[in-house]
């Protein structure tokens, strides 16, 4: 758990935590009674956290069913990429050169999504890869702005649930990824700016297809 935070606090990042690692997915109910067990904490505690969670959007009360996993519509998603080009172009257009400690978490996060996909992981695939991209808008190095990215790449994550072929949706990522962080690297903003807003591109068009209706 986080030390200086509520024990409401602490539950809403671990269960946004399950969330990015796909362990928690879209239509899953959060019973109360069972986190009550699982983190020890009272019914109010409980609620506060899943309140938080509402706050955040990854949450939404059903009636007669209870808190569940938040299933997003095609106008959130379209807003999730409005909030990703604002923040990684900015990060890329505008921070000093890569420290060695960015560098290496840029580069771990890149090193796990390679092991996933070698192990057909493609769950695990999608959370490194976010990872990556939650490290490039770590750049601007503004606590506020990655704690709300943590939030848009939650939301993103359930998005990407969607895919009916996860092997297919999250196969071409991981090389973009790469040359992004290669181009930041070199020091060619220009470039690596470019290839980000393209990678969006795409990445918006294939996330949108997943959501048929307006």
């Amino acid at each position: 758990m986080t030390s200086g935070l509520s024990l409401a606090d602490q539950i809403a990042l671990e269960l946004r935590a399950d969330i990015i690692g796909g362990r928690l997915l879209p239509g899953m109910p959060l019973v109360e009674a069972d986190l009550v067990r699982v983190y020890n904490a009272s019914r109010n505690t409980i609620r506060e956290a899943l309140h938080r969670l509402g706050q955040e959007g990854l949450t939404r009360y059903v009636r007669n069913k209870g808190v569940m996993v938040r299933r997003l519509e095609r106008a959130q998603v379209r807003d999730l990429f409005v909030v990703r080009r604002t923040l990684e172009l900015q990060a890329i257009a505008h921070s000093p050169a890569l420290t060695d400690e960015q560098a290496e978490r840029m580069q771990n996060a890149i090193d796990a999504t390679t092991l996933a996909r070698e192990r057909e992981d493609w769950r695990a695939v999608a959370t490194h890869s976010l990872v990556f991209h939650q490290h490039i808008v770590g750049l601007m190095r503004s606590p506020l702005f990655d704690e709300f990215f943590a939030q848009v790449i939650a939301q993103l994550r359930l998005v990407f649930c969607a895919a009916p072929d996860e092997q297919r949706f999250q196969s071409p990522w991981l090389e973009r990824d790469r040359e992004i962080y290669h181009l930041l690297l070199q020091q060619n903003k220009p470039a690596a700016g470019e290839a980000m807003s393209l990678y969006l591109d795409d990445s918006e068009r294939l996330s949108l297809a997943l959501f048929l209706h307006p």
